[in-house]
């Protein structure tokens, strides 16, 4: 009993080391959640903006016959590309793995589809599957950045104006809030149905486009690819650093009560123990007295 005493207590330090670890991670994974959430939240607003005001620029096009750029119109292919986020780390709970199922999921829908893999996590997986990818970018950190999501929306661009392919969407968790994310796929090329059929406001001011609406156009829709994966990247990175820190209080909270529970089992021991010696030397004392 005194081995088992030993041991309990053996594991109940472990567990508390393990505790300290999740708990400093908690606090961390919360430190940086916080300057995620405001980069959402200011970047949210930016893409609203830049695709309103580039479906009244091509609704000014269609208006005055102006000729629509090459990557504005329909391609009859269904060939697709996949942009696929997830984290470079785990511990984040169900956060890499929901991803990874969706991408799956698409891929049996859409075979022959390409993809651009955006962290550790994506790549491993397809990897391990004899997957390739067009490019892949890892080790980006906790922080979205805006030079990196430029780089991606670069490679899409230049990928889709050279007709690899006929349809790119963007596969990446959205950030509802600390505890909630959920995985969305938005079509980014050629342009969604919801941008290029907004209404017209009934005050909708008078625009002049200089030199061109087509060469405002064309100015517009890089801009907008990067603002895309830029707004995608920054949800992602929310939702991580969120999912990170609720599987961190998670583990901190069960390490406790798994230490709670170590410490009744240890109680029991000792008090077990007691009790036979005590009932040990009580025998022993009859036995001499008899």
């Amino acid at each position: 009993m005194a081995e088992s005493s030993r041991e309990i207590k053996r594991r109940m330090a472990s567990i508390s080391n393990t505790q300290q670890i999740t708990r400093a991670m908690e606090m961390i994974a919360g430190s940086k959640l916080r300057n995620a959430q405001e980069t959402v939240i200011a970047t949210r607003p930016y893409y609203e903006r830049l695709t309103s005001s580039l479906g009244t620029a091509l609704r000014a096009a269609e208006d005055s016959g102006e000729s629509l750029p090459e990557v504005i119109r329909d391609r009859n292919g269904e060939s697709y590309c996949l942009l696929v986020f997830t984290g470079d780390r785990g511990l984040a709970g169900g956060y890499n793995a929901a991803i990874v199922r969706r991408a799956e999921q698409f891929l049996q829908e859409h075979p022959g589809t390409e993809m651009v893999l955006v962290g550790r996590k994506a790549r491993d997986h397809f990897r391990r599957r004899n997957q390739t990818s067009l490019a892949e970018f890892v080790g980006l950190g906790d922080q979205a950045n805006l030079r990196t999501a430029q780089d991606i929306g670069h490679v899409i661009f230049d990928f889709f104006e050279h007709r690899l392919f006929d349809r790119v969407s963007i596969l990446y968790t959205e950030y509802i809030n600390t505890v909630t994310h959920r995985v969305k796929l938005r079509p980014v090329l050629p342009l969604p149905v919801q941008i290029r059929e907004t209404q017209r406001s009934q005050l909708e001011p008078l625009y002049l486009y200089e030199p061109s609406i087509h060469a405002v156009l064309e100015t517009l829709l890089p801009l907008y690819v990067n603002a895309a994966v830029y707004q995608a990247l920054t949800e992602a990175k929310a939702s991580e650093l969120g999912a990170r820190m609720t599987a961190m209080r998670n583990a901190t909270d069960n390490a406790g009560e798994l230490i709670q529970e170590l410490r009744i089992t240890y109680n029991r021991a000792r008090q077990a123990q007691i009790t036979r010696e005590i009932a040990e030397i009580v025998g022993g004392a009859d036995a001499l007295q008899s």
